[in-house]
């Protein structure tokens, strides 16, 4: 599984077109319609011959040709069945070739050849994903595992010996089984507490963000009562679950709605935010323009953009500043620009790049009149009290 690393790294690709050009594959497997499985051959030996066509036009050829044919190469092994889609990043003029295997939640298969890395695929799968730790508990035992994205990791576990029933009989008016009843009852209360110590733990060490929880029903509230203020912050919600009988599919797909569904609603609960922020000229920036400000600024804290976003941009080839009208020369150094037919191509590796949180806010009508892009801000910088020293002296 890709890396917050390894994106970082792509991010950080740029390349100016003579020394070789930055390529893109996305592959998304899908159900063949026959036993052959070559739809996606056929689909991957178009994207390639358009992909040279242009290389040659563009004089885009000689290592991008190499590059091209090699994922032609591999894309001739992948089949309509397998259970994993793939994303390959090449230039071969500065000798750089990643593959990753990814979640089979891609728009298409798709090939980009340009003078950076086309992530915008990536960056909406794979930008809210916090690290995720999932639990399961039952009365005396416990599983810990790790997940991001669909990669599921068990960790380590917890188990708690209940102690024994008494034998035939529960003594004098039921005397002795009540008393093991109580006993088992501690036990699973120290449990319970053990559980939550361990969690409380985890979260300092700064080993997991955010937490789902599996367990009966029954102890959901038992459980519950023990853990950390700090820990319940940050927990997503829980499931029922057996855990002698629930599979790692299961856990997954359990997992997977509960974040989807927490991920959704604090994509709308923030564009409500940064809508209502710039609406009263406090920390939150709406439309192209002035979000493309801030990010130059470095006043973002949190991008917004609608999945469906894409606009045209200039971008300076000298200082790689970001217009959203169509220059010839760059305001700030004069030098000449070129035109991005997708803003979101440069503004993704700049948000990247500088750890700005990237969400993807889905069908939300007052989003898209707001100009379908916005951001919340860590600050505003013509609000700063140095601005304001500066502007008195």
């Amino acid at each position: 599984m890709i890396t917050r690393e390894e994106i970082r790294e792509l991010a950080q690709f740029r390349t100016n077109g003579e020394e070789g050009w930055a390529l893109s594959f996305y592959f998304e497997p899908h159900t063949p319609q026959n036993k052959s499985h070559r739809e996606e051959t056929i689909l991957a030996k178009d994207l390639v011959r358009k992909a040279l066509r242009e290389a040659e036009k563009n004089s885009k050829n000689g290592s991008t040709r190499a590059d091209l044919n090699r994922i032609l190469e591999m894309a001739e092994g992948l089949h309509g069945n397998q259970a994993r889609a793939r994303a390959v990043f090449a230039c071969g003029s500065r000798n750089f070739w990643r593959e990753f295997d990814l979640p089979s939640q891609l728009p298409g298969t798709q090939l980009f050849v340009n003078r950076q890395f086309h992530l915008k695929p990536l960056a909406a799968l794979l930008g809210a994903q916090p690290r995720l730790c999932v639990v399961l508990v039952d009365r005396h035992k416990a599983r810990f595992f790790d997940l991001r994205v669909d990669e599921l990791k068990e960790r380590e576990g917890m188990f708690r010996t209940l102690p024994a029933r008494p034998g035939r009989s529960d003594g004098f008016a039921g005397y002795d089984g009540g008393h093991a009843q109580r006993r088992i009852d501690d036990e699973a209360l120290h449990h319970f507490k053990g559980v939550a110590e361990h969690l409380s733990t985890g979260l300092e060490k700064g080993l997991y963000e955010k937490l789902i929880i599996g367990c009966h029903e029954t102890s959901w509230h038992e459980l519950e009562a023990q853990l950390h203020p700090y820990v319940k912050k940050v927990l997503l919600g829980h499931f029922s679950a057996d855990l002698n009988r629930i599979t790692n599919d299961q856990i997954r797909e359990e997992a997977a709605r509960i974040l989807r569904d927490s991920i959704d609603l604090r994509c709308k609960d923030l564009a409500r935010e940064a809508i209502s922020q710039a609406k009263s000229n406090a920390r939150g920036v709406t439309g192209l323009r002035r979000v493309l400000r801030s990010l130059e600024l470095g006043e973002v804290q949190t991008l917004l953009i609608g999945d469906k976003f894409s606009h045209l941009a200039s971008e300076c080839m000298n200082c790689g500043h970001l217009d959203a009208h169509m220059v010839r020369e760059c305001p700030v150094c004069g030098h000449e620009t070129r035109e991005i037919e997708d803003v979101a191509e440069a503004i993704i590796p700049a948000a990247i790049q500088r750890d700005i949180e990237l969400l993807y806010v889905k069908d939300d009508a007052e989003f898209d009149r707001a100009g379908n892009i916005a951001a919340l801000l860590r600050f505003r910088a013509d609000q700063s009290k140095g601005r304001e020293i500066r502007s008195a002296s």
